[in-house]
């Protein structure tokens, strides 16, 4: 997998705990940057494992699945894709946010954020990639933009999550078309 293909994988896997982040920090009166950088730190660490725990998951299974992995990672990417773009246009932007600020409530929200990257961590079993270092981008992407949507939800809100949200589902999409492109061409 291409330096590029791993830096779009990490950024679309972030997305959602991007928009979680920025919805957090929207319900804050003024986030700190010690609840900031926690939030980024849990949502990493966690986005971190959970591709990991996929990517075992699809190596046990691999061995059953050859002739047809490559369809399983588009149908995965795309779905999980398709699954963020549509929640996104199905989103009320005018929602209220819940500003919960508990530790349980953090390590809900990332890890239903990251089950999407377990998925793709399944999908990445059947590929020739080093999961550890796609791993690792995606953990230090969700790390970031996490830490920094706490902060800027303030000021972005409902009004650009839906947009971003969008864009990382169809970058995973493009993704999965792109494995199911170059296996078919080969």
């Amino acid at each position: 997998m291409s330096p590029l293909a791993i830096a779009i994988l990490a950024v679309g896997m972030s997305v959602d705990a991007l928009i979680a982040s920025i919805g957090r920090g929207a319900g804050a009166a003024r986030p700190s940057w010690a609840d900031a950088l926690k939030t980024g730190a849990v949502f990493g660490a966690v986005e971190t494992l959970t591709p990991l725990l996929g990517w075992l998951m699809g190596v046990v299974a691999s061995q059953y699945v050859q002739e047809i992995d490559h369809w399983i990672a588009f149908v995965l990417l795309g779905g999980v894709g398709g699954r963020m773009a549509l929640h996104a246009f199905q989103r009320d932007a005018e929602a209220p946010v819940a500003a919960n600020r508990s530790l349980a409530t953090l390590l809900a929200t990332a890890v239903g954020t990251s089950i999407d990257a377990m998925a793709v961590g399944v999908s990445l079993a059947f590929l020739q990639v080093n999961i550890v270092v796609i791993a690792l981008a995606i953990g230090a992407a969700t790390t970031l933009m996490s830490t920094g949507g706490i902060l800027a939800g303030r000021f972005l809100g409902a009004r650009f999550g839906r947009y971003a949200e969008i864009a990382g589902g169809l970058a995973l999409i493009g993704l999965g078309a792109s494995i199911l492109h170059d296996h078919l061409t080969a």
